[in-house]
């Protein structure tokens, strides 16, 4: 589905681009030299045809560009669904911090150095 609409979505893109250089801007364009050899809709006929097909295919890309977007996120396919395993395996396999020692910790302040016990001496 996703491969039809995005085939569609560049052909309405190359006659997007085909309506859009025909067109007459006020300095005269590409459809001067169109217009002249053949008459078969009139000069305001013409430039009305191009304007509706230029809105007709200006939405219709819109459209398909919506849709494509819809028919991407709708489905997950088997890339996806292998990087989701891998990343839950890769957070099973890193070790768990249980808070018991921390063996690269500055200590914060120095121990106090006790005497030695002694002991007494027994009795003779």
């Amino acid at each position: 589905m996703y491969l039809l609409l995005l085939i569609i979505a560049i052909i309405v893109c190359v006659c997007l681009s085909f309506i859009v250089l025909i067109q007459n801007p006020k300095g005269g364009g590409l459809s001067s030299n169109f217009s002249s050899s053949s008459q078969l809709m009139g000069v305001q006929k013409t430039g009305d045809f191009l304007e509706k097909g230029t809105w007709v295919l200006a939405i219709g890309l819109m459209v398909l560009s919506l849709a494509i977007n819809v028919a991407v996120k709708g489905g997950a396919t088997k890339a996806d669904v292998n990087k989701e395993n891998w990343e839950k395996t890769k957070k099973a396999s890193q070790p768990v911090n249980t808070g018991a020692a921390a063996p690269f910790a500055a200590p914060t302040a120095q121990p106090q150095q006790q005497a030695p016990a002694t002991t007494p001496a027994p009795a003779k």
